[in-house]
């Protein structure tokens, strides 16, 4: 019989992964009744604001998503519209549900290797397209955040404005990504050869 804890954990899972779903299904309703990515973050933005990610690699990965969601997508209404807001999400989503459900299976007994496989291959495709969209919407930003001078009260105590910090969390995000994708790949090739020498035994 499952131990209490168990229980607890596939419940989470199990939640996150209707949550992410949830979110996706809204983001292609939108989309398939519109014909355009305009409606994503109406669709679904407050959903993904409220759905947590995954202590250094998961709090890089947490910190560059509330931030992306909370500090730009939310406040410069402009954007909202952007195919790049449609292209994050859609990647998110698909990546959540996966990972979310795969450990939901994990707190149940053997997950089974299709699941493991699925969980540890398609972030290859899907993390770079999901780094792509939020770059791409932060280099959107940076005209708003300058007219708008945005967080110049909380800015103004540090010797750097909100705009020439997106521009360095620009540049170092290649960095950043590779170095979190890297970590994805070498988790990967662990995961799949555990799961081989189990086998062979």
């Amino acid at each position: 019989m499952p131990r209490l804890s168990n229980l607890y954990l596939f419940t989470y899972n199990f939640a996150q992964t209707i949550g992410w779903a949830v979110a996706l299904i809204q983001i292609l309703i939108g989309f398939s009744s519109t014909k355009s990515f305009n409606g994503a973050f109406a669709s679904s933005g407050q959903i993904i604001c409220i759905v947590p990610s995954g202590v250094l690699l998961p709090l890089m990965q947490w910190g560059g998503r509330s931030h992306y969601l909370l500090a730009i997508a939310g406040k410069i209404v402009e954007l909202q519209t952007s195919p790049s807001i449609f292209i994050t999400f859609v990647a998110w989503s698909i990546s959540e549900i996966i990972r979310y459900s795969n450990y939901a299976l994990s707190c149940i007994g053997d997950c089974p290797y299709w699941s493991i496989y699925v969980r540890y291959t398609v972030f290859i495709p899907l993390y770079p397209v999901g780094v792509a969209g939020e770059m791409w919407l932060m280099y959107q930003a940076l005209t708003y955040i300058k007219e708008k001078d945005l967080y110049k009260d909380f800015f103004s105590v540090l010797p750097f404005s909100y705009h020439t910090f997106v521009q360095v969390v620009l540049l170092c995000y290649p960095l950043l990504w590779m170095k979190l994708y890297l970590h994805l790949l070498k988790q990967r090739r662990s995961k799949l050869r555990k799961h081989h020498e189990k086998k062979r035994e």
